[in-house]
């Protein structure tokens, strides 16, 4: 145990010392590494591909087509922005179809928020007959039972915040807190779906692997798995390169000035303040429209506020019409869950954003 913690903290040292590599240095090192990754899947007679998105993932296509590695590109690209759909129409990038649609999702799975991890855990507080009960009381209650030699973990715990907004069915788990049981189901298997099974098949079809434009400085599990696995990654059921990997947000945006990347207009327009910093004047991050990770932490406008802005139609079916309630019938959709989260979303006639407390944002 000793050693293994060891390497783990070893490796990100390293990991951490290439982060603070100079610009031009990282662009090296990517060069490398996604060289390193052609050779070797040519030696394995593999072919490649690259997995394209947002802007992270379309900057790596450019940047691989830039070295000289010209490899097909795919997207679920219906999921995303339409115009990062117009985007990926003009670099020529192959879409797929996704297995289940954002409707049929959001209905026959639940809603994605919070986070990815944290809805998995708040999908099972929502089955009031759920056969793993030593996980349910670890998750209530943080305490790992025989099984986890009776610790505690913060790790496994949801906050107290989430607790009292889907921990209802378990509330005899916590009696010092007021559990609730929200009117909505919630889930983390809406990419599995319509992103990953698709793209997995795709690949499997084509004996290829993906070039993938992730980046450790995103956080999460993302930041996790490529500290321990690094760039290139060929395990015995995945086999993957993530060039990006030691890139800051800073790096991933000069680079796509450099390259002359098209921009969706989605992001606005990368541009540099006063101190040198690059940004995107609108969103910083995309993913599917209806998508409400990591929501509860947007300042507004969100990205709920910027789908209003490029497509009010759109915006009123998500808000208030894609979902039907299973008990009474009714129809509604994120507006019913962003308010019960405590996220402000409504938006008057004259586009002007509305708080919770139903008085104007100032923002």
């Amino acid at each position: 145990m000793e050693n293994s913690e060891k390497e783990k903290k070893r490796r990100m040292e390293e990991f951490l010392q290439k982060q603070r590599l100079p610009y031009k240095s990282k662009v090296n090192y990517a060069q490398r590494r996604a060289y390193d990754f052609a050779n070797e899947c040519w030696k394995r007679d593999l072919n490649m591909h690259i997995s394209v998105g947002g802007l992270d993932s379309i900057t790596l296509l450019l940047f691989l087509r830039s070295i000289g590695i010209d490899v097909p590109a795919i997207s679920v690209s219906i999921l995303e922005d339409k115009s990062i759909q117009q985007i990926h129409k003009q670099l020529g990038i192959q879409a797929i179809k996704p297995y289940k649609t954002k409707t049929q999702v959001l209905n026959e799975l639940g809603f994605p928020v919070v986070s990815k991890a944290k809805a998995r855990k708040i999908s099972l507080l929502q089955n009031p007959n759920c056969e793993k009960q030593t996980f349910i009381h670890a998750i209530m209650t943080g305490d790992m039972g025989a099984q986890g030699h009776f610790q505690h973990s913060d790790k496994i715990k949801l906050p107290d915040k989430w607790l009292e907004l889907f921990g209802g069915h378990y509330q005899e788990h916590r009696p010092d807190l007021n559990c609730k049981v929200a009117n909505f189901p919630v889930s983390a298997d809406c990419c599995y779906w319509m992103k990953e099974k698709p793209a997995d098949d795709w690949a499997k079809e084509h004996n290829s692997v993906p070039f993938l434009g992730l980046m450790a400085s995103e956080g999460g599990q993302r930041e996790m798995g490529l500290i321990k696995n690094g760039c290139n990654y060929f395990g015995k059921n995945t086999i993957r390169s993530c060039p990006f990997a030691i890139f800051m947000r800073q790096d991933l945006l000069q680079l796509a000035l450099d390259l002359n990347v098209p921009v969706p207009k989605v992001y606005g327009t990368i541009e540099r303040r006063a101190n040198g910093e690059l940004y995107t004047t609108r969103a910083q991050r995309t993913g599917c429209s209806m998508c409400g990770f990591g929501i509860h932490m947007e300042q507004r406008p969100h990205r709920f506020d910027r789908l209003y802005e490029d497509n009010p139609k759109e915006w009123k079916y998500w808000m208030y019409n894609c979902c039907t309630d299973k008990d009474t019938g009714e129809k509604y959709g994120w507006g019913r869950v962003l308010t019960y989260i405590g996220v402000p979303w409504e938006i008057d006639e004259h586009g002007h954003e509305i708080g919770l407390d139903g008085q104007l944002s100032l923002i």
